[in-house]
């Protein structure tokens, strides 16, 4: 991706964004005080409830006029508030090096715009970036002040490498401190599959989404002829002809692998959303995922 490229939105997009806030399916216990309502009962300004008082309890937080009418104790209960932790994991192996946009440039875009929503909104986000295994990141960081940090890192992401996304994804549910909104921004080619490493973040309590990203070109190619094909991680050739049974063979290898993803996300209870890089990414982000990832 070129470094030379600082303003990845316009103005009028980002007010958008500023609109939205991510929609979690979990509740995850935060590390510091936040802007998200929690089902915890805590000490904000916002009442809620009363409980009867325990030994151990605040006296602060007694209702003495209840006290006075009852002549029995009870305690103020307030709505506790905390920050949700947004994990963005980027493919950027090699074969994401394609399209135009490429499915790399068009992946930082989104994570960009996500990222900006969680800091706006006082959450905190981090990045994973995945090749053949977690190569580098920027660590979960709050506040609006980071989001030009945020999309200068993003920025300078680069396509190297082939996919291990079993091993990257594992690697990187071990290492997070703590588990929260996980979105995966891949292509999902590889061929050892992405399932054990999907599981892995569900198994350390992660709420997970799928974005996966194609270019037109993979979805309907139009290719023809005597070709030798070059695997762009691996660098094995294949020579081929191309011709409509060809075509008609790779669609339906396309389409099973397809229901292959949609299936493992459906009965895994993964958000799954698919795009093609010639979808602008604003509508993506304020149409197809409103409402399912961000509300």
């Amino acid at each position: 991706m070129p470094a030379t490229r600082p303003a990845l939105f316009s103005s009028e997009f980002l007010a958008q964004l500023e609109r939205l806030a991510l929609l979690s399916r979990r509740t995850f216990r935060g590390r510091v005080r936040g802007e998200r309502r929690s089902p915890r009962r805590g000490h904000s300004v916002e009442f809620c409830d009363y409980r009867a008082y325990g030994v151990g309890d605040d006296l602060r937080y007694v209702d003495w006029n209840i006290y006075g009418r009852l002549d029995r104790l009870h305690v103020k209960l307030f709505v506790d508030e905390e920050d949700l932790c947004l994990h963005l994991l980027l493919d950027a192996s090699a074969s994401m090096d394609f399209g135009a946009p490429t499915k790399l440039e068009y992946g930082a875009r989104l994570a960009a715009a996500l990222g900006f929503i969680g800091l706006v909104n006082m959450e905190r986000v981090g990045v994973g970036v995945l090749r053949e295994r977690v190569a580098e990141g920027w660590p979960p960081t709050r506040g609006r002040n980071q989001v030009v940090n945020l999309f200068d890192f993003l920025s300078r992401v680069g396509p190297a490498g082939g996919t291990s996304l079993n091993d990257g994804l594992g690697n990187y549910a071990m290492r997070a401190r703590e588990p929260g909104l996980a979105v995966l921004i891949s292509d999902l080619m590889d061929p050892d599959g992405f399932e054990k490493g999907l599981r892995a973040l569900l198994e350390r309590r992660f709420d997970v989404h799928l974005i996966h990203v194609l270019a037109p070109e993979e979805m309907d190619p139009e290719l023809q002829g005597d070709l030798r094909l070059v695997d762009v991680e691996t660098g094995e050739t294949r020579e081929l002809s191309v011709d409509g049974e060809a075509i008609r063979a790779y669609r339906e290898r396309l389409r099973r692998f397809l229901d292959r993803v949609e299936t493992f996300s459906r009965t895994q209870e993964i958000g799954y959303h698919r795009v093609t890089v010639d979808a602008p990414v604003e509508e993506f982000v304020l149409s197809q995922i409103r409402g399912r990832l961000l509300v």
